[in-house]
């Protein structure tokens, strides 16, 4: 069986969307996007109802973190990567790593966590509702094999694993080489 690894994020923003507060995510955001379809390790994303790009996978909803405020919407992804280091390192090296530095600038500090991993199988792709069930429950429940994070990830077998750091080095090193 072909397993990849699922990841999701969501996050709220302080102020409404279109706040001038918000422009430098809105200015990162697209070129971010186009980083990721060339990142080393990157399959596939879920696009969104409202946008041009790739098709949503299933229809697009939030965690019950989500408060609407009158702006429709709130940041959130969705992707499949072909292992657990790739999608570490384009979170966290490069300019997503530079976005991210902002965040407290544009986004609620979380009472939840802002991003969730878990393996699928080949054939399945996730939809938005599986994220936001996987969500919940590493909110709810702890990173498991289920659902889990960074800092305590399990492997495809659901065993707990380390994250390979010779290999996030070499990932890293292949995305800076691409620009």
């Amino acid at each position: 069986m072909n397993l990849r690894v699922a990841l999701y994020t969501f996050g709220q923003f302080s102020m409404l969307a279109d706040d001038p507060v918000n422009d430098g995510f809105h200015l990162r955001n697209d070129p971010i996007l186009e980083n990721i379809e060339n990142a080393p390790g990157f399959l596939a994303r879920s696009g969104y109802a409202s946008d041009p790009g790739p098709e949503p996978w299933g229809e697009e909803i939030y965690p019950r973190f989500y408060k609407e405020r009158g702006d429709g919407w709130s940041p959130a992804s969705l992707s499949l990567w072909s292992d657990l280091e790739s999608p570490m390192a384009f979170s966290y090296f490069g300019l997503h790593a530079e976005a991210l530095s902002h965040g407290r600038e544009w986004f609620q500090k979380p009472q939840w966590p802002p991003y969730v991993l878990w393996w699928v199988d080949g054939s399945h792709m996730p939809q938005w509702r599986d994220a936001v069930v996987r969500h919940e429950h590493l909110h709810d429940k702890g990173a498991t094999a289920f659902a889990f994070d960074f800092k305590q990830p399990f492997d495809a077998s659901g065993q707990p694993k380390k994250i390979d750091r010779e290999r996030l080095k070499a990932i890293v090193g292949l995305q800076a080489k691409q620009g």
